[in-house]
């Protein structure tokens, strides 16, 4: 099968008329599946979409608990534990690995369907820091934009569906994207109504969608490359951080945010939490101001996270990246 060819110039329609993302970011950059894989996806990805939200979860639970069985990255993943969370039980970090392994299954369950993917009574699961909450729809009924930080935890792409229909526009960044999953997953988003930032001038476009009135939407929970990272406390270890958000922060003068869907019983329902602003270090606080940002964000996320250590991705080796002075030591 031959090479696939990039698809930057994809453009999806937006079906959501409250909130329109400017129509560069409208885009889908990346390789796109093969025929092959295409025709073999398609009746799939329709299968889930047309089960019911009941039948859909089941199988999220059953997949989740598959894979924990087979022990796929198990051995990542109890590491991370039990270095994060050493004040746990050995059985109750195995209860949150289970928990963890079902709860990727269901954000990619839920994420691939077509349509609407939000149960009826999705608007009604309550709101956890109503007044950070109120402040980010006060600033956003302005015209103004806000600079939101998520991570890998609940579902994340069905929090931003949700943002978008509270009257948040959002601008999601993103990497470019493989496959047929990752693909399907874009045009999700697309969809709904977000916009995509890819990291080739990701600081320029973030400062221009707050300028819109557009909020990027962050996950800050992936390592990246030292040399494009600061490092930051997370879980009692420093971990590779992107500085973008606090880059961004100080560029633009917008507020930070952290937003977290919380997955509230079964289905895809999720209450929505909320912290912020989280202040930026005041001139001559600190001597490097980003860093130090950007701990502080981080701090928020992990806040969240110790609270539903099963909803998070302990999948992902988040401390692979050591920093520098670290690397050198050891040589």
């Amino acid at each position: 099968m031959s090479a696939s060819a990039p698809i930057s110039d994809q453009v999806v329609p937006v079906t959501n008329a409250q909130k329109q993302p400017a129509e560069h970011l409208r885009r889908i950059i990346g390789t796109p599946p093969g025929a092959l894989v295409k025709l073999l996806t398609r009746p799939v990805f329709a299968f889930i979409t047309w089960l019911s939200p009941q039948s859909r979860d089941a199988l999220a639970r059953f997949v989740g608990n598959l894979a924990y069985t087979l022990g796929i990255r198990r051995r990542v993943v109890m590491d991370n534990l039990a270095r994060g969370l050493p004040e746990k039980s050995d059985a109750e970090r195995r209860d949150i690995a289970r928990g963890a392994y079902i709860n990727m299954s269901r954000v990619v369950l839920e994420s691939i369907p077509g349509g609407d993917r939000l149960p009826a009574d999705w608007g009604e699961q309550g709101v956890v820091g109503q007044e950070a909450w109120d402040a980010l729809r006060a600033r956003v009924a302005t015209g103004q934009g806000a600079l939101l930080v998520t991570a890998h935890f609940g579902n994340w792409e069905l929090l931003g569906d949700m943002l978008i229909r509270w009257g948040v526009g959002i601008d999601a960044l993103v990497r470019p994207l493989k496959g047929a999953l990752n693909t399907r997953i874009a045009e999700n988003r697309l969809g709904c109504g977000a916009g995509l930032i890819y990291p080739r001038g990701a600081i320029q476009e973030i400062s221009e969608a707050v300028e819109r009135g557009e909020s990027p939407y962050m996950l800050l929970d992936q390592a990246l490359p030292a040399k494009a990272a600061v490092f930051v406390p997370f879980f009692g270890r420093l971990a590779s951080t992107t500085p973008a958000c606090a880059v961004a922060a100080q560029r633009t003068g917008a507020p930070v945010y952290v937003v977290m869907g919380v997955r509230s019983g079964k289905g895809a329902r999720f209450r929505l939490e909320v912290e912020g602003p989280i202040p930026a270090p005041a001139p001559g606080e600190c001597a490097d101001p980003v860093t130090e940002h950007t701990a502080r964000i981080t701090a928020a996320l992990e806040r969240c996270i110790r609270k539903y250590p099963d909803q998070w991705m302990w999948l992902h080796r988040r401390w692979k990246v050591q920093p520098p002075a670290a690397t050198d030591a050891k040589r």
